[in-house]
């Protein structure tokens, strides 16, 4: 096995346990994916949208035998769950925050799947949001789930926090090479996997995320922000989306920075950096971002000019 396989620990971001008899139910109302869909082991990735279709959060359900598991940024449960508490009449629901309780890790590689088959999991034939809970392996793990997130397999591993140093131990003497911020920023930024808070707020209309194909659904019936999501499908597009750009040369591009169609002083305005990454960490390569674009731009190839220097959508 290569030494290809990268640790990140990510135990900032949130985990809800959803349980009650109608948690389905509800759940499927207020955001953009098909819940009734998910059978124990299964899970998908959805938007939590206002009524005008608006982006309150970018979660990730993973569906257990007894309950719904919620995945999301650091800070979120404070937005996403007085917003559905708030439509609680008379549903047998209940929402409990165990970010506290759980940490977690995220494992990425081209070998990570294989490396965590060493351990006793039987992942390889899980597809994207399939997860193994309370498995039996030899790693005190609660859940393992496929979310390749980045542009190779990724694992979401999720532990009791005593139980973190532990699993970190074991995946870094099995090969997997602890990573930090910069690393991560790097990869899920080459890979175009925004971040809510810093690539997506609640100034987004869902489809300018650039997630559709993952993250809605427009069969699944009504949902809090389903008209206007479902009007801007029947248009065809969104009048701005999130891309990818690969600039010419450093220094990195300041998040909001403006970019333009062409050079000063004939360009225009035509998109914000929302954030960027060197290429490579530790050389000297060309920085990566992420941005929104004007529709017309937002096409892999298009040209435009970042803090004066030439930058192409990939």
């Amino acid at each position: 096995m290569t030494n290809d396989q990268f640790l990140f620990d990510v135990s900032d971001r949130v985990q809800i346990e959803v349980t009650g008899r109608d948690r389905v139910k509800f759940l499927h109302s207020f955001c953009t994916n098909d819940i009734k869909k998910l059978q124990p082991g299964q899970g998908c990735e959805a938007f939590v949208t206002n009524v005008n279709g608006k982006v309150l959060g970018h979660i990730f359900v993973f569906a257990e035998r007894d309950s719904l598991w919620l995945e999301s940024v650091a800070g979120s449960a404070a937005t996403l769950l007085p917003h559905l508490d708030k439509y609680l009449i008379t549903e047998d629901v209940r929402f409990a925050d165990r970010s506290a309780e759980f940490a977690e890790l995220l494992l990425v590689g081209a070998s990570a799947t294989e490396l965590l088959e060493q351990f006793g999991m039987s992942v390889s034939s899980l597809p994207r949001y399939g997860h193994l809970s309370h498995g039996r392996d030899s790693l005190s793990v609660r859940s393992v789930r496929r979310v390749d997130w980045f542009d190779s397999p990724t694992w979401l591993l999720s532990m009791p926090v005593a139980q973190r140093d532990e699993v970190q131990r074991s995946l870094t003497q099995a090969g997997a090479r602890q990573a930090g911020d910069d690393e991560f920023h790097a990869m899920r930024i080459a890979a175009g996997f925004p971040i809510y808070g810093i690539d997506i707020t609640e100034e987004n209309l869902a489809q300018e995320v650039a997630r559709t194909e993952l993250a809605i659904s427009f069969t699944k019936g009504c949902y809090l922000g389903q008209e206007p999501i479902a009007r801007i499908d029947a248009m065809g597009h969104v009048n701005r989306q999130l891309c990818r750009l690969e600039l010419s040369s450093g220094p990195l591009p300041s998040a909001g920075a403006t970019i333009l169609d062409k050079p000063a002083p004939d360009g225009k305005p035509v998109g914000t950096i929302t954030s960027s990454a060197s290429k490579r960490i530790g050389a000297d390569d060309k920085p990566l971002a992420l941005a929104y674009l004007r529709s017309g731009f937002a096409k892999v190839g298009s040209q435009v000019i970042v803090d004066g220097r030439e930058a192409k959508v990939f």
